[in-house]
């Protein structure tokens, strides 16, 4: 049977946004962004589940969920693959097959979106909304070393240079992201 984990990115600085506390921890609808994206991949059926912290104390809004591991990438501030490293450096020492990796702060990502990306079989599955990629995207453990081990891209990075790897899942939800206040804005 392949082991999977559900792995939510939850570790950057979060620079554009400019409200009076990190974007992560804002309302939305009542409940911290990440906490709603934290939301869809737990009801998502995967049994295993890492949260990769950094720059905001998002554990306090993530608490009330015992079967989240938290894992702290401390550089962070070195862009996005150092927490999608940090993943697979945990994923590697569980024994795991594949990762379905999505971001802290797209709240509007569906936990049937994380079930159709964890049921494919692809190096690389990746959601789509209408056409447009997004995430989650799973990860084969064949393709971990083939990710970028810093800066601001992750997985996207190996998805245009490896293009043959890549199943497109059409997926329901939205993979907006809050990045701004205008973003927050949007939602309310």
């Amino acid at each position: 049977m392949v082991k999977i984990a559900g792995v939510l990115l939850a570790a950057g600085v979060g620079s554009r946004y400019s409200g009076p506390s990190h974007k992560l921890l804002a309302d939305v609808d009542g409940e911290a962004v990440v906490r709603r994206a934290a939301r869809s991949m737990v009801n998502s059926g995967l049994t295993d589940l890492l949260v990769v912290t950094g720059s905001a104390p998002v554990a306090s809004v993530l608490k009330s969920w015992p079967q989240l591991t938290m894992v702290e990438n401390p550089d962070y501030e070195q862009g996005i693959a150092t927490s999608l490293m940090t993943a697979v450096s945990w994923a590697e020492h569980g024994d795991f097959d594949a990762l379905v990796v999505g971001l802290g702060d797209q709240p509007a990502v569906s936990s049937t979106a994380w079930q159709s990306v964890a049921a494919c079989e692809s190096p690389i599955a990746v959601a789509t909304y209408g056409g447009r990629i997004g995430n989650p995207v799973r990860l084969a453990s064949s393709v971990w070393p083939l990710l970028p081990e810093s800066g601001d891209e992750g997985a996207r990075v190996l998805m245009r240079a490896r293009p043959e790897l890549v199943e497109r899942v059409a997926c329901e939800g939205s993979p907006v992201d809050i990045d701004t206040v205008e973003d927050l804005r949007r939602w309310s």
